[in-house]
């Protein structure tokens, strides 16, 4: 319903224009040519009704013609009986040919073109000529890690105990470990708090980081 309101909308435009101007064309000798008429319209898609912009208007064997602009609109002088040839890059050439029959030097045209679809050849792209040196080849490729090998090789589990030893404490577990500290102060406030100097499990803790040399110096 929109297309055909669009369509009428502009073929009106276009026919209250041409009638407004009153072109008259004339030759060099001053007398009035009754064959040439002014030839106007809009080129459209023939799926959706909508303009073609920039669409190759040409008179066949004749080296004169126009482009229509960006919303398929065209006016140019032509004669009667002269064949128009359409083109348009994605769409299939159109001829139509002015009746010379007319009585106006004005003339419209709503012209339809269909896009049109070109298949190419397949095209086969072989990097090596022979055989043998793509074996050569591909038995000296190197193969980068993906994403997943290199994040496996990141997270192994002793470099990531290493670097969990030696990192220190940021804002937040400092923050985490002050506020432990305050509620352990408020939880045994007005009394003694525990001593784990006769605790067994401490003691037992505390010899076996011994052997296991947690105390030593590290470098």
């Amino acid at each position: 319903m929109y297309r055909n309101i669009y369509l009428f909308l502009v073929f009106t435009i276009v026919t209250t224009t041409l009638f407004a101007q009153q072109r008259v064309v004339w030759q060099e000798n001053g007398t009035k040519k009754n064959n040439l008429i002014q030839f106007s319209g809009v080129v459209v898609e023939g799926d959706s009704l909508n303009p073609v912009p920039y669409t190759s208007i040409i008179v066949k064997n004749a080296h004169r013609g126009t482009i229509s602009d960006y919303f398929g609109y065209y006016s140019f002088v032509a004669a009667k009986g002269d064949t128009i040839e359409f083109s348009a890059i994605g769409f299939g050439s159109a001829q139509y040919v002015i009746p010379d029959t007319l009585s106006s030097t004005i003339y419209s045209l709503i012209q339809v073109l269909r896009r049109d679809t070109i298949y190419l050849k397949t095209a086969e792209v072989f990097p090596w000529p022979s055989k043998e040196e793509f074996k050569q080849a591909f038995l000296n490729l190197d193969i980068k890690d993906d994403d997943i090998a290199r994040a496996s090789r990141n997270m192994e589990r002793a470099d990531v105990k290493e670097q969990m030893i030696g990192m220190a404490m940021d804002a937040s577990l400092n923050y985490k470990y002050s506020t432990q500290q305050y509620q352990s102060r408020l939880y045994y406030a007005g009394q003694y708090p525990p001593n784990n100097l006769l605790n067994p499990i401490a003691w037992a803790k505390f010899i076996k980081a011994w052997k296991n040399g947690d105390f030593k110096k590290k470098n």
